[in-house]
């Protein structure tokens, strides 16, 4: 669990956090270059979740790299359903596409990557902080007093 507390937003305590993978942690089917890493270290703080419409027919690569399988859902209302079953006031929603805005939105903090396919411009203003990579949106989710410094109001 990750325990963030925001001045004038509250106290948010993160267990899960739910991963877009094309677009966000892979680019055409492939895991972007320090992502494995970097997910390796989070898995000690949230459970990993990711959620794909395997658009590039290589999940099941992916899935073998991190050891975890992706749900298959790339429906915008299968995304929020599932950070709802999840309890999405424990949710961190990491995405960059339009079926993603709702996701985004209705988890407890949502992170809209920019990465190397562009983000939808509605998933950037549905978001709670926008990352300019993948590896900067990890990186936030590893060091949250970086998430405090810019949420805080």
């Amino acid at each position: 669990m990750i325990e963030i507390h925001i001045p004038g937003r509250g106290t948010f305590e993160l267990e899960h956090v739910v991963f877009d993978v094309n677009g966000t942690l892979a680019l055409d089917g492939i895991l972007l270059e320090g992502v494995v890493e970097r997910l390796t270290a989070l898995q000690a703080h949230l459970t990993l979740h990711m959620l794909t419409a395997d658009t590039h027919g290589r999940q099941e690569v992916i899935d073998t790299i991190l050891g975890f399988q992706a749900q298959r859902i790339g429906t915008a209302a299968g995304k929020v359903r599932y950070v709802l079953d999840l309890g999405a006031e424990h949710v961190v929603a990491v995405g960059n596409g339009a079926n993603d805005v709702g996701m985004l939105r209705a988890a407890a903090l949502g992170i809209a990557v920019l990465g190397p396919e562009g983000a939808a411009a509605d998933a950037l203003q549905a978001a709670d902080i926008v990352a300019p990579n993948i590896i900067v949106a990890l990186e936030l989710l590893l060091n949250p007093r970086r998430i405090v410094a810019t949420l805080r109001r």
